[in-house]
């Protein structure tokens, strides 16, 4: 969202160049090492003297050429100094023998909570929080050390999530080395609580209050609106589920949940809107606005984005109170060259690259496109809403290629259709804030009144990540954002002729010719009379199980983390299921369960005799008594029958005692159901997470253990007896894995036990969705999913 009109199309530039050299070597400095800051600093400031000199009767380069000296000097001189302080820092080097640290801090953001998908008998969820903080005192290994660097603590979020910037507390642990080119030193892995807390600032507490405030009304609304909401008006995401976290990714719309210069001219806009309809002047209202932009920032906390917004608008406020138009440009540049001197840690940080090219590119690109757009008679509204978005897109998108290691196709879409929304919400989202702790039943109504805007929002990134095509893959890091912003330069200056442009219409029109119908006519996925897929989830396990009627289909597991079986189900048009078997209780089989009643109608819940672990049992009976559907159980000797499907109950052959709340994963792997599935392709046999026991077990008591198709036991980990595999001799061994996990899953043990038997073996970390169809053939979707979650 652009912070000016945008048909105001003059912006002074003069300030540009010193900014762009502060930020270039102070990111030199941070990249290379701290001499090459000074290097920087000290050319750009020899450039700016000589242009002084030459400049002699041009007042205007002279202004541009003294910032640029000042900024040199400043990139040269303490902005080299921090750098090389933090590179030389003695933490830094006990950091790198992994020495036990304690250390007194000061803590300097608000923790950040790290996800990870549920696996085995762990819940998911945040089980850490990241910090950052400034050391005041250190002692490594028993022995006083001197340091004044920023660490990170990666720490228990139990005891660590609720502090507050500007608490000092102790904090004791093993020093890591740390991995960002930024103003680290070390990474402290904390264990225990947090030591010696003192006392936050007053405005810290206030501000933690009212966040706290805001969570607690929006627990009226569904999760996924209660957990958006938050991050939609102060960037916290601690409550938005990951699904709609990476929804928000792919469909181009992440930015929405991290405060910027939107928020901010949303909120002062308001407050300026309100008070000219009162006829204030405007240094008054310029004075209401800088008032509420602080609360706000505090309310928000200290992240580089948000003080990057807030000294812009802080800056364009002073302009309006003096004045003057065509102040966004320099008042961005003055956020830069501010926030990079005073933390240069800002110039590796990808939130504050994004900000920053996304402002201005609204700034520079946006008012001249739709002024474009105006002049060849497309109403003004309608051009704003084009130009805004597009402009957008192409400035972020090599921070985003980088970031990401992937190119969103749908943001101009998205963004567009989020855009009418995005201002209503983020203002009752923050009278909601402000007026609940006082009044609370006008915050819920406030919270009320924003639920159709946050429904609205997660509905377009839905549909937007599920557009096929919707993300390219493209390389990540600094040389995928290089090479993105070199394709972007060279088509900015090819679309100048005319012959070019006439070329990149035909060459666009024909892939569109033949990628709509491929990919959206006639898909290549769901294959024709598929019997079986193995869905993609991660590390976990999900198998859908075709009946003789279209679009009916009975699911084995879902799962570690809501979504990813929602999704597979939708590509293969189910919207029936008779019956979903949760093999065992263990996180990535039951973590997806919610997801799957997403649009669809289920008959019952089936579980095996195993209860533990307890927490697991909980959700798994809550969830069926939200959906109101039967909870059952299976025991060996069952049969199901479906037209076109037949399940015979198999195992387990072991039950372990139902109040037995201390099993370990071996005997709730043990524990799990194994089905013998009668499909259109022959005998499948699912088994769960079985391991060596309850493979034993089935091997004396079935018999007959044969089928065409083997979903591997536990992920292809080596707990699989070679005499079990032989038994089975499947042709098809299918192997659920999340990619990059690191429980070393599959094990080539099996893998090459599989591979002997003459089995095709098929990962979905590496082929996406596998099907079964008709003739014993594969089909692979071949796009798998990311690494799981830290």
């Amino acid at each position: 969202m652009s912070t000016l009109p945008v048909t105001d199309t003059r912006q002074d530039m003069r300030l540009v160049p010193a900014a762009s050299a502060c930020w270039l070597a102070a990111l030199a400095g941070l990249l290379l090492g701290w001499w090459t800051a000074l290097a920087a600093g000290l050319a750009s400031a020899v450039f700016a003297g000589l242009v002084l000199w030459r400049a002699r009767g041009r007042p205007r380069v002279r202004r541009a050429a003294a910032a640029l000296l000042v900024l040199g000097l400043l990139a040269a001189g303490p902005v080299a100094w921090r750098i090389r302080d933090a590179q030389r820092d003695d933490l830094r080097a006990f950091a790198a023998e992994g020495l036990p640290a304690a250390l007194r801090v000061v803590v300097a953001e608000r923790p950040k909570p790290v996800r990870s998908a549920g696996y085995a008998d762990r819940q998911a969820g945040a089980r850490s929080v990241v910090l950052a903080a400034d050391v005041r005192t250190a002692s490594v290994d028993g022995r006083p050390v001197s340091s004044s660097g920023r660490v990170l603590l990666l720490a228990p979020v139990a005891q660590w999530a609720s502090l507050l910037p500007g608490q000092e507390v102790t904090a004791t642990g093993l020093l890591m080395p740390p991995r960002g080119s930024d103003l680290t030193v070390a990474v402290l892995s904390v264990r225990g609580p947090p030591g010696e807390p003192g006392p936050a600032p007053w405005w810290q507490r206030a501000a933690a209050g009212l966040r706290t405030g805001l969570h607690d009304l929006c627990q009226a609304l569904p999760d996924e609106p209660a957990g958006l909401l938050p991050g939609l008006v102060l960037g916290d995401t601690s409550a938005l589920s990951p699904r709609v976290e990476q929804e928000f990714v792919t469909a181009g719309l992440a930015h929405l949940t991290a405060v910027s210069g939107g928020n901010l001219a949303v909120i002062c806009g308001a407050v300026l809107l309100l008070l000219r309809l009162l006829r204030l002047g405007p240094r008054l209202s310029a004075a209401a606005a800088g008032t509420c932009l602080a609360g706000f920032l505090v309310l928000a906390g200290p992240e580089p984005s948000v003080l990057r917004a807030g000294v812009m608008a802080a800056v364009a406020l002073l302009a309006l109170a003096l004045g003057r138009r065509g102040s966004a440009l320099p008042a961005l540049a003055f956020a830069v060259c501010a926030l990079v001197v005073a933390d240069p840690a800002m110039a590796t940080d990808f939130g504050f690259a994004l900000s920053v090219c996304a402002t201005g590119g609204l700034v520079l690109l946006a008012p001249r496109w739709a002024g474009a757009l105006v002049r060849r008679g497309v109403p003004p509204g309608f051009a704003e809403g084009l130009a805004i978005p597009l402009a957008a897109f192409l400035v972020t998108a090599p921070v985003l290629a980088g970031m990401a290691g992937s190119v969103s196709l749908v943001s101009v879409l998205t963004n567009v259709l989020a855009a009418p929304v995005v201002a209503p919400a983020t203002v009752l989202g923050v009278l909601a804030t402000v007026t609940g702790p006082w009044w609370p039943g006008a915050g819920k109504v406030l919270v009320y009144l924003a639920d159709p805007e946050a429904r609205w929002l997660i509905t377009v990134a839905r549909h937007g990540a599920r557009a096929p095509g919707a993300v390219v893959a493209w390389p990540g890091g600094w040389a995928g954002g290089l090479l993105a912003a070199a394709v972007l330069g060279v088509l900015a200056v090819a679309v100048r002729h005319r012959r070019v442009r006439v070329l990149l219409a035909v060459l666009v029109a024909g892939v569109l010719l033949v990628f709509v119908p491929v990919r959206v006519l006639a898909p290549a996925w769901p294959p024709r009379n598929w019997a079986m897929v193995e869905c993609d989830v991660g590390q976990g396990d999900a198998v859908v199980l075709a009946t003789a009627e279209p679009g009916r289909a009975v699911v084995v597991d879902a799962g570690p983390e809501p979504g990813p079986v929602d999704e597979c189900l939708h590509r293969l048009a189910v919207d029936r299921i008779p019956l979903v078997v949760l093999s065992h209780l263990h996180a990535d089989h039951i973590g997806g369960l919610a997801s799957v009643f997403d649009g669809r109608a289920v008959g019952a819940i089936a579980v095996g005799p195993g209860r533990s672990p307890e927490w697991a049992w909980r959700q798994v009976a809550a969830e069926a008594a939200r959906q109101a559907v039967p909870l059952v159980e299976l025991n060996p000797g069952e049969r199901l029958t479906w037209p076109g499907l037949a399940l015979d109950v198999l195992g387990p052959q072991y039950v372990p005692g139902r109040s037995a709340g201390q099993q370990d994963g071996t005997t709730i792997n043990n524990s799990s159901v194994v089905l013998r599935a009668e499909t259109a392709v022959g005998r499948a046999l699912l088994t769960g997470d079985v391991e060596l026991a309850a493979q034993a077990d089935l091997l004396a008591d079935v018999g007959d253990l044969k089928a065409e198709v083997l979903k591997v036991p536990h992920h292809g980990s080596r707990y699989s007896l070679p005499s079990f595999l032989a038994a089975v001799a499947p042709r098809v061994a299918l192997v659920s894995v999340g990619a990059g996990n690191t429980y070393g899953h599959p094990s080539k043990s099996t893998m090459d036990a599989l591979t002997a038997l003459g089995a095709r073996v098929t990962r979905t970390d590496v082929d996406g969705d596998t099907a079964v169809v008709t003739g014993m053939a594969i089909v692979r979707r071949g796009e798998p999913r990311g690494p799981p979650r830290r």
